[in-house]
């Protein structure tokens, strides 16, 4: 996959759909001579190769010696986005809205300013229904221009309105940018960090949120609570308060639903805003609102406006795919879980190219998170290792809990001779993080103790464990052990002698059937 990602004309190329190759081709051979035919012959290589590997397109192109290729490259390259932008401009607002502004541009260098305005009147009514403000900021921009510089017969009533609607945009640009901004900071925050580790972070945090959020009073369209739904909703997440984190997703997604127009302006943060309300059920478990929000997510990916851009399929596809991971955890159905895994690692092959390495990581986690459920201690230890060999500069709580999941499957295959060493090993890792928490410290405890423990008296210990760390399950500090790693689950069926699969689809049994009961309770007060 590495050679895949090396040059970025070679990505753009096996990024294209049939349609768009074909409508290339059609357009250098209208728009070029003969002189573009070069690079029709390297569009074809490249699209031939399954890597990039220069020596062998150079063999493939004897036309072209090497001292031209990086010319030809940098030409096929302008071509290819000259050919998409043309076949996209119908399908996106914002190419839309560019192509008319310029169009304003070039009638008002050729000293057509009234017909540059109408053009501006225009722009400016299909960015308001778009609620493209920072596009109306251009608009507006040209507009006083034209206006300042020239006499246009415009009335003094006409004049205010623009200086009226100039502050209006500029005040609302503001907020908006100042929203986007703490809601990208505190996502980054969680991408390097994970969760809060203790009060320190905890204060610091709260603190970054309350000092740069502008007055609520101020808050009133669409993108200005979209943005601040998404800060108020990483707020929720890094804290681990998973209520909180649950009702500013259902904000967020409900946003969309008050005004179905703006899923197809703003489609990625719709797709986006899905996938964090599916996690929110996840980590409260709201097994019957998973499954409905789920399958609403499902139709949502087989409708035109998922399907229209590269970006929205492939995210709907991967938020579908961890949904999917999401739901096997939760029930504990490992064994079914596996048999989705070779089909969810094709895609992300297939979308090799989209896919970030965060990503990547907590899918190998999840997926390494199965094998140790279903008791395939040595297949959980291979995905591991891709993560604790990885890229370490994100997610450092994924890092550790990769390495202490990695120290517990040894732990079952009765790998004890490496045990005390990979022990001491991860304590320090863990602790150079800054993310050791009471179960973890307990966990380590546990294994130290084990090492001359005999068959028999492991039971006992296993119990006094179990009861060292079960109380701290509802601590909100101590959650994010249960979170990654099941060890409650985990430790029940060493001493009750079950799989850990049949302990955690036991728990969700009951948690429907309790769930069911106060429905039912509730039915019968309200009849």
């Amino acid at each position: 996959m590495a050679n895949r990602l090396t040059d970025t004309l070679f990505q753009l190329v096996h990024s294209l759909e049939k349609s768009e190759k074909r409508h290339f081709k059609l357009y250098i051979k209208r728009s070029s001579g003969n002189e573009d035919l070069k690079i029709i012959q390297l569009f074809d290589a490249l699209d031939k190769l399954s890597e990039y590997d220069e020596k062998l397109l150079l063999k493939k192109l004897p036309s072209i010696q090497k001292p031209q290729l990086n010319n030809l490259k940098t030409h096929l390259y302008k071509q290819l986005l000259a050919s998409l932008r043309l076949l996209k401009t119908a399908e996106n607002v914002d190419l839309q809205l560019t192509e008319q502004l310029d169009y304003a541009r070039i009638l008002y260098t050729k000293g057509l300013k009234i017909q540059s305005l109408k053009i501006l009147e225009r722009v400016k009514d299909i960015a308001r229904t778009n609620q493209k403000f920072n596009f109306l900021a251009q608009v507006i921009s040209l507009e006083k221009k034209i206006e300042t510089l020239h006499i246009t017969r415009s009335s003094q009533e006409k004049t205010d309105q623009l200086a009226a609607e100039a502050l209006e945009i500029s005040g609302h640009i503001d907020r908006v940018t100042r929203l986007s901004n703490l809601a990208l900071q505190l996502y980054r925050w969680y991408i390097r960090n994970g969760h809060v580790r203790n009060e320190k972070d905890e204060v610091g945090i709260r603190e970054f949120l309350h000092k740069n959020l502008p007055p609520n009073d101020e808050i009133t369209g669409f993108y200005e609570k979209l943005y601040l739904y998404q800060s108020y909703c990483w707020y929720a997440f890094v804290r681990q308060d998973f209520l909180m984190y649950y009702r500013y997703s259902q904000k967020w997604i409900d946003l969309f639903d008050a005004d179905p127009f703006m899923i197809t302006v703003e489609t990625g943060h719709y797709i986006k805003g899905m996938h964090n309300l599916l996690n929110a059920h996840f980590d409260l478990r709201n097994f019957e609102k998973f499954e409905i929000t789920l399958q609403k997510f499902q139709e949502y990916a087989k409708t035109p406006v998922a399907n229209l851009h590269d970006n929205f399929r492939t995210h709907t596809s991967i938020y579908i795919n961890s949904a999917k991971l999401n739901w096997i955890l939760m029930r504990g159905t490992f064994k079914e879980g596996l048999a989705e895994v070779p089909q969810i690692e094709k895609d992300l092959e297939d979308y090799a190219l989209y896919v970030d390495g965060h990503r990547i990581m907590v899918f190998t986690y999840k997926i390494a998170t199965l094998h140790f459920g279903n008791g395939d201690y040595d297949r959980s230890i291979d995905y591991l290792q891709k993560i604790i060999n990885g890229n370490t500069e994100i997610r450092n709580d994924l890092q550790c809990y990769a390495r202490l999941l990695h120290l517990m499957a040894h732990y079952e295959l009765g790998n004890y001779e490496l045990m005390e060493s990979l022990t001491k090993s991860v304590y320090r890792f863990m602790a150079k993080m800054e993310n050791l928490t009471v179960v973890e410290e307990e966990m380590f405890r546990f294994l130290r103790h084990s090492f001359g423990v005999s068959p028999r008296q492991l039971k006992p210990e296993l119990e006094k464990f179990l009861e060292k760390i079960k109380h701290l399950e509802k601590n909100r500090y101590e959650t994010r052990a249960f979170a990654y790693l099941d060890v409650i689950s985990w430790v029940e069926s060493k001493v009750s002698g079950k799989p850990m699969s049949e302990i955690i689809y036991n728990k969700y049994l009951k948690r429907r059937r309790r769930r069911y009961a106060e429905l039912e309770e509730a039915k019968q007060k309200t009849a």
